[in-house]
């Protein structure tokens, strides 16, 4: 690594942690609210919106359900969180549903939660920054329209912080995340007091505006079905509850109380902004739809709409725009931080995953600042993927969304059900027992709110858009097992008895060096393989030009080298199949020996010049290793770039760090 990208690196991160630091990592409730709840909290910026979004389709008469629909969305919200309380006392080790799904429900079901919640937390970060671009475009024209640029330098911002560590990150949040709450409340409490004590008229600017539908008035099955769409898109307000149960390793100790009573005060705060800001959104009639350009009657040309807290909160503070920017900072502010929940929930499952070998083991390890880097750089890039695709369109995006996250809602609870069964059947003590029925009666009603809810959402977002999330999870589940099964055959492989593969020892060491020219780093190789003392020791040249060739051959009688020199007709020009052919000869002549390979190899000092030199070098060693009873080995030559250089900043490419004098003698 140079020292420019090395600087670059420390400048992002920050100093590497040792790995006895982490447990100063661990986080206070004070931090780990903003850092795990803080998704949950800034859905009330979009689930609200969303449900006059999808009511404005049947006109301004369709606006009277949306507190209905709210009150039904926090009956579920307030099960969930009961719920999931019960579950982090069970499961305090940071497996959250997926250990619930795979230790009550069997591996197959594991795996269903964790493709789902793998696709949930992408869509936690495309949603939720494309939605913060959205509110910061209401006060900022520029911003709306360059959204998706703005949203993909956020993502990579928030990767950034994320890289330095949860804490570090968890401390940045705070202040924001605690912000957009006070704002919130602030602006809710200030807006009843101005309509109901002092009977003020706040309207919003959209409160003139008349909404047509398109297929006139709806009643019957369509009504009710447009109704259950509205109540799925608000129940985006749910998502991010399941990442304190993927936390609960990062809090402090007691680690499962700290997680319980962080989940309660999430779910209430979350239940005060959502109903306030609908009740709200009815006293200054806010008119928001799909289409402003063809659904709004009496809009003006050009209309840009603006996001209803944007709205309410212009109209409760006119008069007063430093409320209005303040609420739109905040509302943005947090929108951007909410992703960092799945930047905290993302990595930690990913890990769980690594381990139990369904993903790659590198996102097992930890960084330098002791976070899953690995996992953070991985999901970003897939929610970049998903904003480049869908234009940062929040109401694009938020079809696909909460499918995945109500998927593990319902597998979770029903895991708890049968974890508590379990329990029951050996428990004795009465106090015990009624602690464990109380805990199941729980979690069969979250069972049953969270799967209606899951068939709602099915039902009516399936061909908006929810089927991609489903055929997301199904690839990720089949990627999954396929990694699984590969782990697991590399595994039985390494670790057969000896009975069933008995190691014998060759016969004889043939050993080959690679000539090209007759220059120092060849010389070193021929010493380096005399003093490993073959049975066999030969040197080949392949022939590509007959005059290079001819002199080689010449300088080797000249210099009176003992060991012979070989030549390879190439009539291709090609170096790698005449090389491979030869060393395949050898075998098959005498399959008991082990063939040897000797490669002279330049290590340079810069990344550029990486690109001059070696390349065939490493083709051949790539196609030696996959030959059976072939040793390769590099025998390095350093160029004065890479003496001058620091030891970390060399490149090696697939060679060893040690070589040998023209004499033999080693040297390190």
């Amino acid at each position: 690594m140079s020292k420019f990208s090395t600087a670059a690196k420390r400048l992002v991160v920050g100093r590497p942690f040792r790995s006895d630091r982490l447990a100063h990592t661990l986080l206070p409730k004070r931090i780990a609210l903003p850092v795990f709840a803080s998704d949950a909290m800034s859905s009330v910026a979009y689930a609200p919106e969303e449900i006059f979004l999808v009511l404005s389709v049947a006109g301004l008469s369709a606006y009277a359900m949306a507190p209905w629909v709210g009150v039904v969305v926090v009956i579920v919200m307030l099960t969930v969180v009961a719920s999931y309380r019960q579950n982090v006392r069970a499961y305090p080790s940071g497996g959250g549903d997926y250990e619930v799904a795979t230790v009550n429900l069997g591996k197959q079901a594991g795996l269903t939660v964790a493709s789902a919640l793998l696709v949930d937390y992408v869509l936690t970060v495309a949603v939720s920054i494309s939605s913060a671009m959205a509110n910061i475009g209401s006060a900022v024209p520029f911003v709306a329209n360059h959204k998706m640029e703005f949203a993909v330098v956020a993502i990579v911002v928030l990767t950034a912080i994320n890289l330095r560590g949860i804490r570090e990150s968890g401390a940045a949040f705070a202040v924001p995340t605690y912000a957009f709450m006070a704002g919130i409340v602030i602006m809710i409490a200030f807006g009843l007091f101005r309509g109901v004590v002092l009977g003020d008229d706040m309207p919003a600017e959209s409160a003139g505006f008349g909404v047509e539908t398109e297929h006139g008035d709806l009643a019957g099955f369509a009504l009710v079905f447009l109704v259950l769409r509205a109540f799925s898109s608000g129940c985006a307000a749910l998502t991010g509850v399941e990442a304190i149960s993927n936390g609960v390793p990062a809090f402090r100790k007691p680690k499962s109380k700290n997680a319980a009573t962080t989940l309660l005060l999430m779910g209430s705060i979350a239940v005060v902004m959502l109903m306030g800001l609908i009740v709200l959104a009815q006293m200054t009639g806010v008119h928001i739809a799909e289409d402003p350009a063809k659904q709004l009657i009496g809009a003006p040309a050009g209309y840009e709409q603006k996001t209803m807290v944007a709205q309410i909160a212009e109209a409760v503070f006119s008069g007063f725009p430093a409320g209005f920017f303040f609420i739109t900072v905040v509302t943005a502010l947090i929108l951007v931080l909410a992703a960092n929940t799945a930047f905290n929930g993302f990595p930690v499952l990913g890990s769980i995953l690594a381990q139990d070998r369904y993903l790659p083991r590198q996102l097992h390890t930890r960084g330098d600042r002791l976070a899953f880097s690995n996992g953070i750089v991985g999901l970003a890039g897939f929610a970049i993927v998903l904003v480049i695709a869908f234009d940062a369109e929040v109401t694009r995006l938020i079809q696909l969304y909460i499918v995945g996250v109500f998927v593990s809602f319902t597998m979770s609870q029903t895991g708890m059900i049968r974890h508590w069964n379990r329990h029951l059947a050996t428990e004795t003590d009465p106090a015990q027992r009624r602690r464990m029925r109380r805990s199941q009666a729980i979690n069969a009603f979250g069972l049953a709110m969270t799967g209606a809810v899951l068939v709602v959402v099915l039902i009516t977002k399936f061909l908006l858009g929810a089927w991609i999330a489903i055929a997301a999870m199904a690839v990720i589940y089949l990627l999954m097992t396929g990694i699984r099964r590969h782990y697991d055959r590399v595994a039985d492989e390494l670790a057969r008895a000896e009975g069933e593969r008995k190691f014998v020892l060759p016969s004889r060491i043939h050993t080959v060096v690679l000539v090209s020219k007759l220059h120092l780093p060849t010389r070193r190789a021929l010493a380096y393989a005399k003093a490993t003392r073959p049975d066999v020791l030969e040197a080949i040249t392949v022939n590509v030009d007959d005059v290079d060739t001819k002199r080689l051959v010449s300088e080797w009688d000249k210099e009176g080298f003992k060991i012979p020199l070989k030549v390879v007709e190439s009539p291709y020009r090609e170096i790698t199949k005449p090389v491979l052919d030869y060393v395949k000869r050898i075998r098959s002549d005498n399959p008991r020996d082990v063939v040897t390979v000797f490669i002279p190899e330049y290590v340079v000092g810069r990344w550029w010049e990486q690109l001059l030199h070696n390349q065939s070098a490493l083709r051949l060693k790539g196609r030696l290793l996959f030959q059976p009873g072939v040793m390769v080995t590099s025998v390095p030559w350093q160029l004065e770039s890479a003496k001058n250089a620091a030891p970390h900043e060399v490149i090696v490419p697939g060679a060893i760090r040690r070589g040998l004098t023209d004499e033999g003698k080693e040297r390190r």
